[in-house]
Parts: C-alpha cells; sequence; structure tokens
C-alpha cells in the first residue's frame, strides 16, 4: 500500500519546512500530490502538482521536480506555497495564534477518477510550545502579549501589523516562539476600540512601548516590525519617540500617510493623500494601485516626510521590487540618501526582485490579489510566487538576526513600572 510520510514529524511550527515522501508506489508511476486546507475565514485553499515516481516507486518532494500543475520544478515546499482561494481575491487569513494551519497531502491516481492511493496532514503550529499568550487590556491598549518559555531575560518587540483594522497574532506568536517577547497591538476595529479612525495618535505607542518593562524584558531598547501603512508609523515611532533601538520596515513609505499624526494632541505630521484616478485596472477585476500615493518629494506635501534622520535606532529597509501597493523602492531610495546625506550610518536594506507586498512569515500561499480596505476594492499586491515564497523565507531568518544584533540587553534590572502576569 501507498503511503506519505512527513518529516521529522506531521506538527511542525508555521515557519518550518517540512519533508513530503511518499512510497509504496508502482516503479515511475506517474501520480497527482494534492495539499488542502482552509483558513479563518472558511475559505479553502488547494494546490496540486504531477510527480513521477523513482524505480524504487518512491518520491521525495526535495528531489524529484513536479512535471506540471500549481508549480513546476523541485519544491519541496510548493504544495505549500502555491496554494490558491477557491474564490477570487482572497488572502490567506491565519490571525488567531491558537488555530493551527492544517494541511491536508494526498496522493492520486492520474489516470481516470483519480482515485486516492495515500494521505497525510500536516498541523502547522502558530504558536510553540510553552510560549504564554495573555491578551492585554491595558489603559488605551488592546493587543495580544507572547513570551517565550523560561525565566528570559528576552529581546522586546512591537509587532504593527499592516493597517486594515482588527489584530493579527501570526507574525508575533512565530517571533515570540523564536525567543522575543513580542507584543502585537491594534489601532481600531478590534474589541472596544472605535470601528473606524480619522488620525493616529504616537501616545498609543509609547503606551506600548512602557508595556515592555517587566522582568522576563531583557533589551535596553524595543524593537518594532512593521508592514505596509505600519511601515511609516513605525518611521515615526522612531524617530519621536526614546526607546527604539531597532525597526524592520517592509514595503511601506517614507511619508506619513492616509491619516494625520498627532503626539500630545498636537499634530506632528499631516497625511500624504492619494489619488485613485492613478488605479490601474487588470483582467482579474483588481487594481494595480502602485502609483496612486501623491509623490513626497513635491514641495506641498514635503510636510508629510517622516524626520527619520533624529532617529536613534537602526533601521533594515525592506523591499519587494514587484510591489503593485507602493512604489516601495523609490521610497527606500529616498531614505537611504536622506540618511547618508545627515552622515548617518544606521540603516541597511534588503532588495528582492520578483516579490510582491506582502512579505510575511514563510510557507503561507502566496497572495497575487484581495480586497483593500482604503482602496474599496481588489487590488493586485504583485511578486512571481516561486520567487515571493524564497523571499519570505530569506526574510525571516534576516529579521531575526537583525533583532539579535540590535536589541542590546541591560547590565541592570528594569524599573518595573507595572508587571503583566506572564503565567
Amino acid at each position: 500500500a501507498s503511503a506519505t510520510r512527513l518529516l521529522p514529524s506531521s506538527r511542525c511550527l508555521f515557519d518550518e519546512p517540512v519533508q513530503v515522501k511518499v512510497a509504496g508506489l508502482r516503479s515511475r508511476q506517474v501520480v497527482t500530490m494534492r495539499a488542502r486546507s482552509t483558513d479563518d475565514r472558511g475559505v479553502v485553499f488547494s494546490s496540486l502538482a504531477t510527480y513521477k515516481a523513482n524505480q524504487n516507486g518512491e518520491i521525495h518532494l526535495d528531489e524529484e521536480p513536479s512535471l506540471s500543475g500549481s508549480y513546476v520544478g523541485v519544491e519541496p515546499m510548493g504544495l505549500l506555497w502555491s496554494m490558491k482561494p477557491d474564490t477570487l481575491h482572497k488572502r490567506f487569513q491565519k490571525t488567531n495564534s491558537l488555530n493551527p494551519h492544517v494541511v491536508r497531502f494526498s496522493v492520486h491516481e492520474e489516470e481516470g477518477e483519480g482515485r486516492m492511493l495515500a494521505e497525510a496532514t500536516n498541523e502547522r503550529l502558530l504558536i510553540g510550545d510553552g510560549v504564554s499568550r495573555i491578551p492585554v487590556k491595558e489603559g488605551n491598549i488592546r493587543g495580544v502579549l507572547f513570551t517565550p518559555p523560561g525565566a528570559g531575560p528576552f529581546p522586546a518587540v512591537l509587532d504593527l501589523y499592516t493597517f486594515g483594522g482588527g489584530l493579527s497574532e501570526k507574525r508575533a506568536s512565530l517571533l515570540a516562539s523564536r525567543g522575543f517577547v513580542v507584543l502585537t497591538v491594534a489601532l481600531y476595529g478590534h474589541d472596544d476600540m472605535p470601528k473606524n479612525i480619522k488620525e493616529v495618535h504616537l501616545d498609543y505607542f509609547e503606551e506600548s512601548i512602557d508595556l515592555f518593562f517587566f522582568p522576563q524584558v531583557g533589551s535596553k531598547g524595543v524593537g518594532m516590525i512593521s508592514l505596509s501603512k505600519s511601515g511609516d508609523l513605525a518611521l515615526s515611532v522612531a524617530s519621536y519617540l526614546p526607546g527604539v533601538e531597532a525597526t524592520v520596515w517592509i514595503n511601506g513609505c517614507s511619508a506619513n500617510t492616509a491619516l494625520p499624526l498627532y503626539y500630545k494632541k498636537s499634530q506632528i505630521l499631516p497625511a500624504l493623500m492619494f489619488d485613485v484616478s492613478r488605479m490601474i485596472p487588470s483582467e482579474s477585476g483588481a487594481y494595480n494601485i502602485k502609483y496612486v500615493t501623491n509623490d513626497p518629494l513635491l514641495e506641498e506635501n514635503k510636510a508629510t516626510l517622516i524626520p527619520i534622520e533624529k532617529a536613534k535606532g537602526r533601521f533594515l529597509f525592506v523591499v519587494s521590487e514587484d510591489d503593485l501597493n507602493w512604489d516601495s523602492k523609490t521610497y527606500t531610495e529616498e531614505m537611504v540618501e536622506r540618511l547618508k546625506h545627515h552622515g548617518k550610518d544606521n540603516f541597511e536594506s534588503m532588495c528582492y526582485p520578483r516579490a510582491g507586498h506582502y512579505l510575511e512569515p514563510p510557507y503561507g500561499p502566496y497572495c497575487p490579489s484581495s480586497f483593500h480596505s482604503l482602496a474599496g476594492k481588489p487590488v493586485l499586491w504583485g511578486g512571481e510566487p516561486r520567487s515571493h515564497a524564497a523571499a519570505e523565507v530569506h526574510l525571516w531568518k534576516k529579521i531575526q538576526e537583525f533583532f539579535r544584533a540590535n536589541l542590546h540587553y541591560r547590565s541592570i534590572p528594569c524599573k518595573v513600572t507595572h508587571y503583566i502576569p506572564i503565567y
């Protein structure tokens, strides 16, 4: 009988590769392999690939090439990143860290009805063993705090996920599983927060950073990780507030976009706005919005530029060259030039050709297009699936290295302003 094995185990973390092996087939038998999963919103994602067994009737996905299907060539994790939704313009939603990403692999005969020969289920966990998950409702802050097992001390990271409202835990819980204390916060549309907002207050992030003063935190300052609109918020936090040692900016803007920014009840940055007439429709019904944002370097828009030259910490600028949501590459070039002009070398940048906007923890389904809350329409995110998947694997390691290198340990215990119970 045929069998599918998942190595080293059928249970693993979301960001870990798994080896898929099939045995018990006829020598050189051609089969179709399928993967299927359902996200938190009930959308079904699936992929398929045609493989030819070796002379021993085995298929090793890290050795044999896919001959056709959702991808071709030797791609050990191809069945995972090439999964597509059963409806157009849906992004894979895994926002609650307690729900694993369950993937069912199956092997089918090529001919006829495609009778199933073998199957195996891969449970991909978003939260590691012993990582604590504490919902936070303290002062104005609404979010979730993740702490690794053990006494620490651990470096601290504030996760500003994208700006779509609500809360996403996936990136935060996975980073905590890698040894960081991570607080992910919502800005609106979560718990008792307003459904929408008209302005952003830096005070909220200041309060979030203050929450990190408890014994398990070992870093002097905090790290920040962002994506898209939260990228410019992270730049503002790093530029105006103390205590930020390392900021990861992924595919965002160099100016304060969409909503005015306030601190201590005064406006500190106006909003760089958009011209929706520059949206470009595509055949799929989704729009390219790369050039919708007004140019921050025009005289009338310069007041929206974030003064990153004031920042004391280090920056990691991450750019997908095929980002169709922002002109991220141009914004990064402008920021690098400005920092150099001010005699600063507190930055590094990573550029990924053929990668799209949504760079996430690796091995999730690549998303070509989905609904954009600000645009009110589905938009194209850009990228080519294989290159995008490879970029996510590389970047995930890079982010952890960047934080470990730049979040420095305190020599004296912190002053405990308030203590969040971890146990």
